[in-house]
């Protein structure tokens, strides 16, 4: 019933009116969990708690108020401060939006900003990452977190990106080597094999060799171990009980 209601008023009012109606209730709501303990970097919330999340349900992992998660609020900070994304006028293509990225990529001044996705109703345009609708060459930059489907999407987003340019292509490294196996082909399976029932592999430290051959540069890039360790626990930026992820910085020659 709920659902209904609210596809039956995303239908009857504006997509701008609607996403305001959206933030303002999830501001009201998280009120109520105000506090100093911990700070996300993309909404500037200050809070006593995060909420749990996942099936483990791990604490802390989710803000209360624009719902980003642990590697979420890291790519954000490597975004802000290791980037031009923030600055320069690029041409940016987001595959598998969040709410709390596109809601605030779309109003960057500076981003002609798409979001793109088979699924997600938040996505501007709906697309197959293994048959991405735009020419070659046409985006400054890419992110793409946690959803990559492997080589075929892997030469798409080399062949859209133009050169010179960069994108982040995030995904949960899992082994030494890179595991796939084609009878593992329902959600049970996959959540026993590969931890989540919408993923089709584990990547293992070998996923940079798989980028590097359709053609990118890539840094393997230990930007958390950077950071202070008050930061780390502050933000939120490592999931409970897991270890700390680099960031997979491509680049197009």
């Amino acid at each position: 019933m709920i659902q209904k209601l609210k596809t039956l008023a995303k239908l009857s009012l504006s997509e701008d009116l609607f996403d305001k109606l959206v933030y303002t209730r999830m501001y009201i709501r998280s009120l109520y969990y105000v506090g100093t303990n911990f700070f996300c970097p993309i909404c500037h919330g200050h809070f006593r708690i995060f909420l749990p999340y996942g099936l483990s349900r791990r604490k802390n992992a989710c803000c209360p108020r624009c719902r980003s998660l642990e590697r979420h609020r890291l790519i954000w900070l490597y975004l802000q401060n290791r980037t031009n994304f923030f600055r320069s006028k690029l041409k940016a293509l987001h595959f598998a939006p969040i709410y709390c990225f596109q809601r605030i990529f779309n109003s960057l001044l500076n981003l002609d900003y798409v979001s793109a996705d088979l699924s997600s109703s938040l996505a501007m345009m709906k697309m197959d990452i293994m048959d991405i609708k735009f020419d070659d060459n046409s985006f400054d930059c890419i992110l793409c977190i946690h959803v990559l489907d492997d080589r075929k999407a892997i030469k798409e987003l080399y062949r859209v990106l133009k050169p010179n340019s960069w994108a982040i292509l995030q995904v949960p490294i899992m082994k030494e080597k890179t595991f796939e196996d084609y009878s593992i082909n329902t959600s049970e399976k996959r959540l026993k094999f590969y931890g989540q029932e919408d993923h089709f592999r584990a990547y293992g430290l070998d996923y940079k060799k798989r980028l590097e051959d359709a053609g990118f540069r890539i840094k393997v890039d230990p930007y958390l171990w950077e950071l202070d360790e008050n930061i780390i626990n502050r933000y939120r930026l490592v999931p409970e009980n897991e270890p700390r992820e680099n960031i997979y910085f491509a680049f197009k020659p």
